[in-house]
């Protein structure tokens, strides 16, 4: 996921902060039949046809075309934008990162959807809720997730729990791997970095914005949370090259044995066990470690809507229930290890086997922490990003990274 805020993107948020206050036309009504396109990630390309293989071979008059979006979340979210602001029709459901369901919704650039849709009962109740804006179904909630410690379990007998043990088992592992180092994370400065750090600030007692929408973040928690990350690229825990790294750059470090730990989602336990992998049955998983104790992770995940301008709305509604459904959704899982929504598919026989982290994973998504809520969350993430980065990279201190965002953030949650 990636969030690189440029001059385009900032006219771009402040088109769609006029459209937020009233200024967008109400997208018309076109209830019609035919053929729809899925907008998705290629990531997810595999598990995904097989799905629409299914629906296809049912539909003949209605059928699904996929459309791949580009890696980044960044490029993904700024594509959809031009789409809906050019009340285009080439999408009809498209995948929202579960953060941007509220800028998607308040724009009105995807549909409410009726409330009989979900059945609250058999999903994860937090990803209900990033499918909401104001109490109203604007997406179904479909993959989920939140932050994992993947681990050599080779080198490593237990899996820390806390950044001194971690740091304890580097120094007794690393001097007899050559040219390993103890930890990579997602910091190059995308969203990656304002989950990772959510994670830190979380993961040592505070928090990026507490329940009433106040940014807390002079605080001692926030100021450990941010330490934890600048005093590890200082002390080389963190190899150099990790402020450049993005989820494929942490994939690649942990398969060619380059860090003893990686924070990932579980979509990459699948890949690092896979028969190709170098390091296939010699990486497990266990919750991110914290300050005290076990961390708390961000809860991540995407979510399926129905673009406001699509022409044929009654099929994308109907498709979007069927590659929701719980026996679609079983299918999806078993050929792509990202989490999914269903709360009874990680309890099921057939999925632990595949993926034996299911059921702490579904502990760790009920405990995780969403990301700030915004309208403009564009703004939100892009100054996190800009003020933690910085201090990573040594042209801030820690307290002036805090302190300047505390002041961003206080403004942007206000609107």
């Amino acid at each position: 996921m990636t969030r690189s805020f440029v001059l385009a993107g900032a006219l771009t948020l402040a088109l769609a902060a006029t459209a937020a206050c009233g200024g967008g036309e109400e997208p018309a009504a076109a209830d019609g039949r035919g053929p729809i396109t899925l907008t998705d990630t290629q990531s997810h390309e595999e598990a995904s046809r097989k799905i629409i293989d299914a629906w296809n071979a049912a539909h003949p008059d209605e059928k699904v075309t996929l459309d791949i979006q580009p890696k980044d979340a960044d490029s993904q979210r700024q594509r959809l934008i031009n789409n809906a602001q050019t009340k285009s029709d080439a999408m009809d459901v498209i995948m929202l990162d579960a953060v941007w369901t509220a800028e998607f919704a308040a724009n009105r650039w995807v549909d409410e959807l009726p409330a009989d849709m979900v059945k609250a009962d058999e999903l994860l109740a937090p990803t209900l809720e990033t499918a909401k804006y104001r109490g109203k179904l604007y997406a179904m909630p479909w993959l989920t997730g939140t932050g994992l410690l993947y681990y050599r379990k080779d080198l490593v007998e237990k899996p820390p729990t806390t950044w001194a043990e971690m740091k304890e088992t580097c120094e007794e592992v690393l001097p007899k791997q050559e040219g390993m180092s103890c930890y990579a994370g997602l910091l190059d400065k995308y969203e990656g970095l304002t989950v990772s750090f959510a994670e830190a600030v979380q993961s040592a007692g505070g928090t990026v914005v507490d329940d009433s929408g106040t940014p807390t973040l002079e605080t001692d928690a926030a100021k450990a949370g941010l330490n934890f990350l600048v005093d590890g690229l200082k002390a080389g825990l963190i190899p150099e090259e990790g402020i450049t790294f993005k989820e494929d750059e942490v994939k690649n470090a942990l398969q060619s044995g380059k860090v003893l730990f990686a924070r990932s989602w579980a979509s990459l336990y699948g890949t690092a066990n896979a028969s190709d992998s170098p390091v296939a049955g010699k990486v497990d998983v266990a919750p991110i470690p914290g300050l005290n104790g076990p961390g708390s992770g961000v809860l991540g995940g995407a979510n399926l809507a129905i673009s406001a301008f699509s022409k044929n709305k009654a099929t994308a509604r109907d498709f979007l229930a069927f590659f929701t459904s719980r026996e679609q959704t079983k299918t999806w899982a078993t050929i792509n290890s990202t989490p999914v929504a269903h709360t009874v598919l990680y309890d099921d026989p057939d999925l632990v086997a595949k993926y034996p982290y299911l059921p702490s994973l579904k502990e760790g998504i009920i405990k995780a922490k969403a990301r700030p809520v915004a309208v403009k969350y564009g703004d939100v993430t892009a100054a996190i990003q800009n003020a933690v980065y910085p201090a990573l990279t040594g042209e801030t201190t820690p307290d002036q990274a805090l302190s300047g965002l505390q002041q961003q953030l206080a403004g942007l949650l206000k609107q």
